[in-house]
């Protein structure tokens, strides 16, 4: 709680919606206990502000990056959202909890051991608007298109135009590319309003 106290009081949560989801879905729901490579047990570490260990050489991501990132997304109750990258399914659970029981989150995972510790962890709560598939992200997932929103945790070098072809317009994705956050906006079927937020740190994008 102090940890979310302080990403409100430093700006980095503004939306009621999101700031409820934050305090509904805990970090440590999703955190491995010894994760490879990683602390002992790293669910003591939930309350820090930085990225955490989850084995296979991914993350967890920092809470803060995960504000700033679903702010810029800014999802609504209803939505049809593609979380790629999904990992611990942290991101997928915050997702969901926004966009309601009326609202579909599809999280994409390439590697199928974390795509099952993402499920799991899932499962510590009620859900039933998440579907999860181990595929990989920067391709098309046809099934829901066209989504209203795309979140994208792992940094490509650039940004897929599958993702673009799968955006509604009027979408929004927010992915990193390199060392920044990518917001891109779709005005229309052909014209898309790009933003980037330099500065931050993420594994990168696994493709096949």
């Amino acid at each position: 709680m102090a940890l979310i106290n302080d990403l409100i009081g430093e700006g980095w949560l503004k939306t009621p919606r999101i700031i409820s989801a934050f305090n509904k879905i805990k970090r440590e729901d999703f955190l491995p206990a010894s994760p490879a490579g990683g602390p002992e047990d790293s669910k003591d570490l939930s309350e820090l502000n930085r990225a955490l260990p989850i084995g296979y050489g991914q993350t967890i991501s920092q809470p803060l990056v995960v504000a700033f990132m679903l702010e810029l997304l800014e999802p609504n109750k209803g939505d049809k959202i593609l979380d790629v990258g999904s990992g611990s399914g942290w991101t997928t659970a915050l997702l969901a909890e926004i966009v309601g029981e009326g609202g579909k989150v599809v999280s994409l995972e390439i590697i199928p051991e974390l795509m099952e510790f993402g499920k799991e962890n899932i499962s510590k709560y009620d859900f039933k608007n998440i579907e999860s598939v181990c595929a990989d992200g920067s391709k098309r997932y046809k099934k829901y298109m066209p989504y209203d929103r795309i979140l994208a945790s792992a940094s490509a070098r650039k940004i897929p135009e599958a993702w673009k072809e799968q955006l509604k317009v009027g979408g929004r994705i927010v992915a990193p590319k390199d060392n920044s956050i990518c917001l891109i906006v779709k005005k229309s079927e052909n014209v898309f309003e790009e933003k980037e937020y330099p500065g931050f740190v993420f594994v990168p994008l696994i493709t096949k």
